[in-house]
């Protein structure tokens, strides 16, 4: 029998949030594959590029995963118990994607190495896990799970997901983040921009930020 939670204020919150960050994680594993591909046969410099990129974002979907599986599963199955089967879909999922990204972190320090082909196809095949599994998952959690939150939990609730994902990002890549952020919503950036982040935030990303991204993104993609 599942306890009931005691909610933290009125129950209603906004999830816009959430297809915000899963844009991010469409764009960036949409574009590993095709990195992985256009590394050359014992190019090693750019494999070790390339690898510390798919490595920096398979660390925020960790961190992403993570802060769901404590602080949001067991809070949607107390509210809403009739979400409890889509909740264990969810979970199934995060262990199926802990796999894939499991196999990502072992076919790195090889290719890095060499650079070979043979290696290449290692990185490629947990990518493309990655990739299906997580198209997947995404479209099922807005389809499912989105909408219960929006009812189920208080915003004090709901921030504190994104303050867990926020903290999970490391600082030197907070900005990169960001700026794949900005990149995946496309024309929307600029309101997202002002409407999200003070302006202070917005000073500091126009003068420090976005140039460190650029850069980055120029590197990564060269």
């Amino acid at each position: 029998m599942v306890t009931q939670l005691p909610s933290t204020g009125t129950l209603g919150c906004d999830t816009s949030d959430m297809r915000m960050i899963h844009g991010y994680f469409r764009l960036v594993f949409g574009q590993a594959p095709a990195l992985a591909e256009g590394v050359a046969d014992g190019d090693t410099a750019r494999a070790a590029v390339v690898s510390d990129h798919f490595a920096a974002i398979a660390d925020t979907l960790h961190g992403h995963h993570h802060g769901e599986d404590i602080l949001l599963w067991d809070q949607l199955e107390a509210r809403n118990p009739a979400c409890s089967a889509h909740v264990t879909d969810m979970r199934r999922d995060h262990a199926a994607m802990s796999q894939e990204l499991a196999a990502l972190e072992a076919a790195l320090p090889a290719w890095r190495t060499d650079a070979s082909a043979e290696h290449r196809t290692t990185v490629l095949y947990a990518l493309n896990g990655i990739l299906a599994l997580l198209n997947q998952h995404l479209g099922a959690e807005e389809k499912q799970i989105l909408p219960v939150a929006a009812v189920a939990l208080t915003q004090k609730e709901w921030d504190k997901l994104g303050e867990h994902g926020r903290a999970s990002v490391t600082g030197s890549f907070r900005f990169i983040q960001l700026g794949f952020i900005l990149e995946s919503l496309g024309a929307d950036a600029p309101a997202w921009l002002q409407a999200n982040l003070p302006a202070p935030i917005r000073l500091l990303y126009r003068l420090v930020g976005k140039p460190k991204f650029e850069k980055y993104r120029a590197r990564v993609f060269a």
